[in-house]
């Protein structure tokens, strides 16, 4: 579990300075500091959106070499709409996006 990464994501607009422990948090613009239980419930969320931000990457990165190319060559004429239909498809099954909590 990381609070400055849930601090960052969930109580944007507020300023703190995190350590390595939640007892080293400290307000920097007077907000207060969620109590430790709060911050802990929101981990799971915080992770999966970590964790699916991190799919979407790596989708974006390989639609880009592979299913894109493919595109615009059926759009061409060159491939079928079949053959981009699998790329597209290749993509999704290599990376799955992750179970939600």
């Amino acid at each position: 579990m990381d609070y400055a990464i849930i601090l960052s994501k969930k109580f944007e607009g507020q300023s703190f300075s995190v350590g390595d422990t939640y007892e080293s948090i400290v307000s920097l613009d007077g907000s207060p500091i969620p109590a430790q239980a709060e911050l802990e419930a929101l981990w799971p969320e915080v992770d999966y959106e970590i964790a699916y931000a991190q799919v979407e990457q790596a989708r974006q990165q390989a639609y880009q070499q592979t299913a894109d190319p493919l595109f615009f060559e059926y759009q061409r004429g060159d491939a079928t709409e079949a053959e981009w239909l699998a790329a597209v498809q290749a993509v999704k099954d290599a990376h799955p996006y992750p179970e939600q909590v």
